[in-house]
């Protein structure tokens, strides 16, 4: 075996190994590896075939490595500060909703989130408003049930960001140290909105 076929090998090592991987960031930086392998090995034996398949994997793995890295320091930061959710906007889908509309209501399934982006919505039940910046439901992922435990209605037409569950528990799958972070994000502000009594807070759990 000579040194090309060496490097043929280590490219078919890598990618079996990025195969069997199940977190995201070990397996996108392995195959990223396989890929230079791989291509290098295509370049040197002159089949360009080879060479194209992985330089064009190459941009996607990278662009999914960044973006998982980008993730994780985003959701640690807001875990350490001002427990924001915004980093979750790249994964979900934006919604309007008009004056009067109802949300959700009291009983209904729970099975996504809301970030407020404009507009006011009200918690009739206990009279809280959610503004620009609100964050409505994540803790209905960790509740027993997943059942709503009041309704949301529209007051002000505005615009939300709806995050399912399922984007939240892909995330969460893909990557455990996402799901750290987050379930210390949530627990920090169940803590705090029930240390401080603090009625937006409370608008959370919904």
């Amino acid at each position: 075996m000579n040194w090309i076929e060496a490097i043929g090998y280590l490219g078919t090592a890598l990618t079996i190994a990025a195969s069997a991987m199940s977190t995201m960031i070990p397996l996108r930086i392995i195959s990223l590896c396989a890929s230079c392998a791989v291509a290098t090995y295509g370049f040197l034996i002159g089949s360009m075939p080879v060479v194209l398949t992985e330089c064009i994997q190459i941009p996607f793995n990278a662009y999914r490595l960044w973006e998982m890295v980008r993730l994780v320091r985003d959701t640690e930061a807001a875990a350490a500060g001002n427990l924001s959710l915004e980093w979750l906007t790249p994964f979900g889908s934006k919604r309007r909703f008009g004056t009067g509309q109802t949300v959700f209501r009291k009983g209904d399934p729970a099975d996504e989130l809301y970030y407020v982006e404009s507009g006011v919505f009200l918690i009739p039940e206990v009279g809280v408003e959610i503004r620009r910046g609100g964050i409505v439901g994540e803790l209905g992922l960790l509740s027993p049930g997943n059942t709503r435990t009041a309704s949301l209605i529209c007051l002000q037409a505005g615009r939300a960001l709806r995050i399912s569950y399922s984007e939240v528990k892909q995330l969460y799958y893909q990557n455990p140290e996402f799901g750290f972070y987050f379930l210390k994000l949530t627990s920090e502000r169940l803590f705090n909105s029930v240390k401080g009594g603090d009625r937006v807070a409370a608008g959370d759990a919904l």
